[in-house]
C-alpha cells in the first residue's frame, strides 16, 4: 500500500484530553516516525507534533479522531512524494 510523509500539528487546550488522545496515537503508534511535546504553562496549552509515513486513508482517520476531541485542534501537511 502507498504511503505518505506527512507532520500534523496539535494544540491542546483541554487537559481532560490528553488522555483520549495518547490512546489514540498509541493506536496508530505504527505510523508514527517522532513526536515532539512541548508544554506551554504560561498559557496553559501544550504543542505537539507528530510525523508520520501511512497511508492517506490513516493519515485522515487519525487527524479527524484527533479533531474530534474537545479542546484540541489540529492540522497536517503532507509531502509531495
Amino acid at each position: 500500500m502507498e504511503t505518505r510523509v506527512a507532520i500534523a500539528a496539535i494544540i491542546v487546550e483541554n487537559p481532560d484530553s490528553v488522555a483520549p488522545l495518547n490512546e489514540l496515537l498509541h493506536e496508530y503508534s505504527r505510523y508514527i516516525i517522532g513526536r515532539m511535546g512541548i508544554p506551554y504553562k504560561e498559557k496553559g496549552i501544550s504543542i505537539i507534533s507528530i510525523a508520520m509515513d501511512a497511508p492517506q486513508d490513516a493519515i485522515s482517520a487519525l487527524t479527524g479522531k484527533i479533531g474530534r476531541l474537545k479542546g484540541v485542534s489540529t492540522k497536517t501537511t503532507y509531502s509531495n512524494h
